[in-house]
């Protein structure tokens, strides 16, 4: 790969324009930016500098100097307790340009279930466009791999929640809310490809209930035209099926009558939807309710949507424990994940987006961002101890590892097939080299871009002694357990943990909230298997975990507590009421919060415990 820099002759704008429905375009623009990663970054990290060289935040490193070779030496990388004080300042009042030139215009905020308090991010006018941009390579992306997607409407389930004001009086949201209510959004141009049956103003509502119920049954009455359903989590997808199972006989009144509930009070939304309802449809309503009144709900997005060519959700990192309620429900849809996002950035496209959502990988694209990396050790057992270090958990890190400022990172043209990484940001709207506290991991190239796995997050642990379990491996472990309930037709519906430390020693506890196949009824359990479920868990463990069981008895044996039907929604109700975003809503697998242990204590209806020490044998040739 030739590693010249002549920006203007590759890209030469940095947000190239073409019609979003020009296929050809819009590949050729991603033959582009994968061809030239090298020198795309380059170009990112020079126009970054150039412009903010003279912020407060960069001046106190580069002396207003624009040398990239100086930004990677002096510059540090940083986590979210660094740059807080500066996003704080211009929270209250303090000017944008104390770390960037253009003009901040809101705050984004992180859900507040990835591992910590929710956080505040700055963003642009120009981020809105950048946004777009990346939106709009997503569809040829599809259109490459699903045909006729210009046929018919996509149902996908958007939502958003009620902005807070800073004392600066911008606005802080979730980067969905910002992105749903900008006029990139409102005022899009018309795109054949990506036609919705949700009109606006029902995405738009603030009453997430009204929101769901008027989209819902926007997308039953134009069921024939549904290509593709979804939402952005695979849990959100999940609420709406849950949501059509309690209120399907209504739903079906109104098409039956052609009149709108009149406790949808929201005017645009009475407006719209009443547009969309036009006249009684009786045929309709009695096909709906035909499939919906089935004692089974297996198949039924299939059998609600017939033409649907695949479900859009994410279905990664933690999401990936959603995968087969999606599958009893989706009728065999394909599950597809088309994007790597999070508040601080827009990362990365799947370009197989029809591969299995366990081999599913994203290839970041160069103009989003200047991306590095963190390099992590091979063993993914002794990566994941590598990088459990935060502002929120530094008590299970070390003081060299929390201060070191000056890390070696790896540019994202220089990444090894197969190593772990954890990845640094700089961005156009004032993050510079921002730990993200994602831990990817390189499966390919696609072109000369890498490709990666989301393996998890770097901040979510469980840890009672000196064993640290990172969401992938509880989740692996979860997934090989439920395996046992599911033979016997059971569902997991939902599952989170803490570590109890109440008692000597300590011991984690998993919440489950189980669900019989065709049926409401709370689940009779046997003790045997649940007990066994434990076993299984533990078994699935690393070998610190194990060791300290088995060998040390610092850790007690492993908890399972099942919970009543509905626990999981009064958290998410809970977590709302905290500040979480009810469309960026993700159930987090470790809970650290009195409050939401005391909501699900207080609906636990049996408790299993494991009866066995798991395995555990010495590493050969070590001294662990």
């Amino acid at each position: 790969m030739s590693r010249g820099h002549p920006c203007q002759s590759i890209l030469p704008r940095m947000l190239p324009n073409y019609d979003p429905n020009d296929n050809e375009a819009g590949m050729k623009i991603l033959e582009n930016l994968t061809e030239n990663v090298y020198q795309i970054q380059q170009c990112a990290l020079e126009e970054i500098i150039t412009r903010n060289a003279h912020t407060e935040y960069l001046k106190r490193f580069l002396n207003g100097q624009f040398d990239k070779e100086l930004f990677k030496k002096k510059v540090p990388v940083v986590n979210y307790e660094d740059i807080k004080p500066y996003i704080e300042r211009i929270a209250n009042g303090d000017s944008s340009n104390i770390i960037s030139v253009e003009p901040i215009t809101e705050l984004l905020t992180s859900s507040g279930t990835s591992g910590g308090q929710p956080k505040m991010m700055p963003s642009t006018a120009e981020d809105l466009h950048r946004k777009t941009f990346f939106y709009n390579l997503l569809v040829p992306v599809m259109n490459k791999h699903v045909d006729g997607l210009d046929e018919g409407k996509a149902m996908y389930l958007l939502f958003v929640k009620p902005e807070i004001k800073t004392p600066s009086d911008l606005m802080a949201r979730p980067v969905l809310t910002s992105y749903y209510k900008s006029s990139n959004f409102k005022n899009r141009p018309f795109n054949r490809f990506n036609v919705y049956t949700s009109p606006d103003e029902t995405i738009l509502c603030s009453d997430s209930k009204q929101s769901m119920y008027c989209q819902l049954l926007c997308g039953l009455v134009q069921r024939e035209e549904v290509l593709r359903v979804g939402a952005v989590f695979a849990s959100a997808f999940l609420r709406a099926i849950k949501f059509l199972e309690e209120n399907w006989k209504e739903l079906c009144s109104n098409i039956r009558t052609g009149h709108l509930s009149d406790w949808i009070v929201d005017p645009s939304c009475r407006k719209v939807v009443s547009l969309i309802l036009s006249k009684p449809n009786s045929k309709l309503a009695d096909l709906i309710e035909n499939e919906c009144s089935n004692k089974s709900w297996e198949g039924i997005i299939k059998k609600l949507w017939p033409r649907t060519k695949y479900i859009e959700v994410i279905v990664t990192g933690s999401m990936a424990q959603y995968i087969s309620t999606l599958e009893y429900y989706s009728g065999g849809l394909p599950l597809i994940s088309t994007m790597y996002a999070s508040s601080e950035c827009y990362f990365g496209i799947n370009f197989k987006p029809l591969s299995k959502p366990s081999d599913v990988s994203y290839t970041l694209v160069p103009n989003m961002a200047y991306f590095e990396f963190l390099p992590l050790k091979n063993n993914h057992e002794d990566a994941s101890q590598d990088v459990q270090c935060n502002g929120v958990y530094k008590e299970n890190c070390t003081e060299d590892e929390t201060e070191k400022e000056n890390v070696e990172t790896v540019d994202l043209a220089d990444v090894k097939l197969g190593q772990y990484y954890e990845l640094v940001v700089t961005t156009f709207t004032g993050l510079y080299r921002y730990r993200v506290g994602d831990i990817l991991m390189v499966t390919g190239f696609y072109n000369n871009a890498p490709q990666f796995r989301f393996v998890h997050r770097r901040n979510v642990v469980l840890s009672i002694d000196t064993d640290k379990t990172n969401e992938e491996d509880l989740l692996n472990a979860v997934t090989k357990a439920k395996l046992l309930v599911e033979s016997l037709g059971f569902l997991l519906i939902e599952y989170t943990s803490y570590a109890d430390t109440s008692s000597i020693p300590g011991h984690y506890v998993l919440f489950w909230e189980l669900r019989k196949k065709g049926s409401n009824d709370l689940p009779i359990l046997d003790q045997r298997i649940m007990e066994q479920c434990c076993s299984i868990v533990e078994e699935s463990l690393d070998s610190v975990y194990r060791r300290c069981r088995r060998k040390d008895n610092s850790i007690g044996p492993l908890e399972i507590r099942v919970v009543k039907h509905g626990t999981f929604d009064a958290l998410m109700d809970f977590c709302v009421s905290q500040g979480s975003s009810v469309n960026q809503y993700k159930t987090p697998r470790c809970i650290k919060s009195v409050e939401a242990i005391n909501i699900l204590d207080s609906s636990v209806v049996q408790r299993f415990f494991s009866q066995n020490a798991p395995s555990w044998e010495p590493i050969h040739g070590g001294t662990e």
